[in-house]
C-alpha cells in the first residue's frame, strides 16, 4: 500500500463528493407491514425529492406503489408523517400536491377518495368493519395561522362522507383501533405545550353509526408526554409514557390492575419526539411478546419485552440507530443504521433471529479506510452539568497532515432543538472528515434521549444552554489538542441555525458559520410561523409578547455589531416554518458591516432541502466558503459560491 501523501487539512482528495452522496443516495423509511407484504416511503433526490412509496413482496419483488407525478406526502403540522395507511393491499395516501387522500388496489390506479378542498390528512387507521377510515384532518379553509384540527372518520366508498369525531383540542394524533373494532385510543394536546411536554391519551367507544360515546382520558396531561398508543392482539392498551423522567413502558387494563401498570422501568428511552406522525418503536409479535427498541447514552439498542413476566431481553444488533419498528408473528421490520452503514430497512426472522436488508439508502461500497468512526464523548459545560456529542476525528487513508498542524473543525448544532444526533453513517459528516475537518455533532442540553431532565434543561434557555454546550464542546477538542482552536466553525439548519448564529454573535470561539434556514429574529419566528410550533417558543423563552425583552435580547439581528465573523446563509424561498426574510434580514446587516458574507437561496424548496441539486450545492458552497476563509487549497475545484467583503 502506497504511503500517505502529506497535504494540509481541508486540501484532501476524497471520493465521497456531493455527487456521489445525492446520486447514490435516497431516503427510506417509514415502514408499514401489511400481511406478507412490506411498505415503506423512498425519497429520491434525483426526482426532485418526490416520496415514493413501495412494495416489497415475499418472493423479493420490489414496486412503485405511487407512479410519478405522485408524492405521497402530507402537510399536517408542516412536517407531515404518518401520509399513508394500508389494509389488504388497497393503499390510501396523501398526495403533496393537492393534499387529498388518493386510493389504489392492485389491479387500478391511484383514484382520489376525498374531495377538492384545502383539507390534509394524516395518521389514518382502518377500520374493515364499518369500511371507515379514522385520520386526523387539518382543516385550512378558514384561519391559514391557526387551522382547526380533528379526528374525522371518512366513508371508504364515499370520501365526501366525512364525520368529525374528536375537536376542540390544539392537536391530535395516534388514533387506534382495538382489535375487536369496538374502541378508539387517541392522543391530544393544547397550546403551548409541543407533543414531547405534554399530552393526554383518550379512549372511546365506538358506536354502530360510527361516533364515539363515553370519552375518557386514561393517561397524559400538561406534564406527562405520552408516546405512540397501541393495542395488544388481546386488546390491552399499550403505550409510552415519560411520567417516570424517562420514556417507558406502561399499559392500561382498568379491569385487571385498576389503573396503569408499568411494564419495564429503566433510565432509557423508549419514545421519540413527535415530529413528525407515525412514529414507532415497537410492535406486536402476540399478546405476550413485544419487540421493541431504546436508546441509551446516544445508542438505540433492539430488544423482547414479556409482557407477562415484564422481562427486557436484548437482541444483539450492529445497528446503533433504529427506528421505524413494526412486528408481527414471526417477524419485525425496521429502519437501522451504524456508524459504517447507512439507513436500510431490515428484517429480523424471530425464529432464526436472522437479519435481512430490504432496501439500502446507499448502494455505495466505501473503503473504511475513508470512514471516520464517531466517539461518544461527554464534556463540562456550565453550571456544573455534563452535555454529550459524537466526536469525529479526519480520516482518509491516502492522507496525513503536516507535522504540528491541526485540524479545522467544524460543530453541528442539530435542529428542533427538542430533537438529537446520531451515531449513524452520515456521509455529509465524511464529506467533511474524508477531507481532513475534524466533526463534532452535539447533543446539547435540550436534546431528547437523555431523559425528560436533560431535555428541559432548554426551558426558558433556548440560545444559551445549546450555545454554551456547543461553544464548551469545541473548546473541550481545542484543549485536548485535538483540533485547531483558531479555525472552528459552527454549522446547523432551524433551530440549529438559530444555535449557530447565537453562537456566532453573542459568543467569539468560532471563527465563521454556516446557517441553514435558521432563525435570526426570534420575535419574527413568534409572529409568523405555522400552528404546530406557534407556541413552542413559551417554553423555550417566555410567553409572547409578555416577554418581548427577552425575544429581542437573543435575537442576532439585534446585534450584528457584535458578530465579527464570516457567514454563509442557505435558504428554501418557499419556506414556512422560518421564512426567508429571516435570513435575508442578517445578510443586508452583515453586508453594512463589511464582514465577508454569502447567502445561497433555493427557489422551490421549503423548510429542508429535498432537491439533489440543492443538497450538492449547499454542501459544496460551505466547504467552498470555508476554504476562502480558512486559506487551504483545494483538492478538486467545486461551484464557487459569491462572497461579498472578502
Amino acid at each position: 500500500m502506497a504511503q500517505p501523501q502529506v497535504a494540509p487539512y481541508g486540501s484532501w482528495k476524497s471520493p465521497i463528493t456531493s455527487d456521489l452522496i445525492v446520486s447514490e443516495t435516497i431516503g427510506v423509511g417509514p415502514v408499514v407491514l401489511d400481511g406478507e407484504d412490506v411498505y415503506w416511503i423512498e425519497t429520491r433526490p434525483q426526482e426532485g425529492g418526490r416520496s415514493v412509496l413501495v412494495r416489497r413482496t415475499p418472493n423479493g419483488q420490489t414496486v412503485d406503489v405511487t407512479p410519478s407525478p405522485f408524492n405521497v406526502r402530507t402537510r399536517v403540522h408542516e412536517y407531515g408523517g404518518g401520509s399513508f395507511v394500508v389494509t389488504n393491499g388497497t393503499v390510501y395516501f396523501s398526495n403533496f400536491a393537492d393534499q387529498r387522500l388518493y386510493r389504489r388496489t392492485l389491479d387500478s390506479e391511484p383514484q382520489p377518495l376525498t374531495p377538492v378542498g384545502d383539507f390534509c390528512y394524516a395518521d389514518g387507521v382502518i377500520d374493515q368493519q364499518h369500511h371507515r377510515l379514522y385520520v386526523v384532518q387539518e382543516d385550512r379553509t378558514g384561519d391559514t395561522q391557526e387551522p382547526a384540527n380533528v379526528l374525522v372518520s371518512i366513508n371508504l366508498e364515499d370520501g365526501e362522507d366525512v364525520q368529525v369525531l374528536v375537536s376542540g383540542a390544539d392537536f391530535y394524533s395516534s388514533p387506534r383501533l382495538s382489535p375487536d373494532g369496538t374502541r378508539l385510543a387517541w392522543l391530544s394536546w393544547n397550546h403551548p405545550n409541543m407533543p414531547w411536554d405534554g399530552t393526554e391519551l383518550w379512549v372511546a367507544q365506538l358506536q354502530a353509526d360510527g361516533s364515539l360515546a363515553e370519552p375518557q382520558r386514561v393517561a397524559g396531561g400538561g406534564d406527562e408526554s405520552i408516546f405512540q398508543p397501541e393495542w395488544s392482539p388481546d386488546g390491552v392498551l399499550y403505550f409510552v409514557s415519560d411520567r417516570s423522567g424517562w420514556w417507558n413502558f406502561y399499559r392500561w387494563q382498568p379491569s385487571v390492575t385498576g389503573d396503569i401498570e408499568p411494564l419495564c422501568e429503566m433510565q432509557a428511552e423508549f419514545g421519540l419526539p413527535q415530529w413528525v406522525f407515525g412514529m414507532s418503536t415497537y410492535g406486536f409479535v402476540s399478546a405476550e411478546r413485544i419487540i421493541c427498541t431504546y436508546t441509551q447514552h446516544g445508542i438505540w439498542h433492539l430488544a423482547s419485552l414479556d409482557t407477562t413476566t415484564k422481562q427486557l431481553q436484548p437482541i444483539e444488533t450492529a445497528y446503533t440507530e433504529i427506528s421505524s419498528l413494526k412486528a408481527t408473528t414471526g417477524r419485525a421490520v425496521f429502519s437501522a443504521a451504524s456508524p459504517t452503514e447507512s439507513t436500510s430497512i431490515v428484517q429480523l426472522n424471530l425464529s432464526t433471529g436472522q437479519m435481512q436488508v430490504l432496501r439500502r439508502s446507499s448502494e455505495m461500497n466505501i473503503d473504511p479506510g475513508y470512514i471516520s468512526i464517531p466517539q461518544a464523548i461527554e464534556f463540562p459545560t456550565e453550571k456544573g452539568l455534563t452535555a454529550h456529542a459524537f466526536f469525529y476525528p479526519p480520516q482518509n487513508q491516502d492522507y496525513t497532515a503536516p507535522e504540528g498542524e491541526k485540524p479545522p473543525l467544524v460543530v453541528k448544532s442539530h435542529g428542533g432543538p427538542t430533537a438529537a444526533t446520531s451515531s449513524q453513517l452520515n456521509l455529509r459528516i465524511q464529506y467533511w472528515t474524508s477531507r481532513g475537518f475534524a466533526f463534532l455533532d452535539v447533543n446539547y442540553g435540550g436534546s431528547t434521549g437523555y431523559g425528560r431532565e436533560y431535555h428541559q434543561r432548554l426551558d426558558g434557555q433556548w440560545g444559551i444552554v445549546d450555545v454554551d454546550d456547543c461553544v464548551n464542546g469545541a473548546r473541550y477538542l481545542a484543549e485536548r489538542g485535538l483540533v485547531d482552536g483558531n479555525r472552528m466553525a459552527i454549522a446547523g439548519g432551524s433551530a440549529g441555525g438559530y444555535t449557530t448564529l447565537c453562537a456566532l454573535t453573542f459568543r467569539d470561539v468560532f471563527k465563521a458559520g454556516a446557517s441553514y434556514y435558521g432563525v435570526s429574529d426570534l420575535e419574527a419566528l413568534a409572529k409568523d410561523t405555522h400552528k404546530f410550533e406557534a407556541r413552542y417558543l413559551d417554553r423555550l423563552i417566555g410567553p409572547y409578547p409578555e416577554r418581548q425583552d427577552i425575544y429581542k435580547e437573543r435575537s442576532p439581528i439585534h446585534f450584528t455589531d457584535k458578530l465579527s465573523c464570516p457567514v454563509i446563509f442557505f435558504q428554501g424561498l418557499e419556506d414556512r416554518v422560518v421564512p426567508p426574510n429571516q435570513a435575508e434580514m442578517m445578510v443586508e446587516a452583515l453586508k453594512a458591516k463589511g464582514l465577508p458574507v454569502a447567502y445561497v437561496p433555493f427557489e422551490g424548496e421549503q423548510h429542508g432541502f429535498r432537491r439533489a441539486e440543492n443538497i450538492k450545492r449547499a454542501l459544496d458552497g460551505e466547504f467552498y466558503f470555508y476554504s476562502r476563509v480558512f486559506g487551504f487549497e483545494l483538492a478538486e475545484p467545486v461551484e464557487p459560491v459569491a462572497i461579498d467583503n472578502l
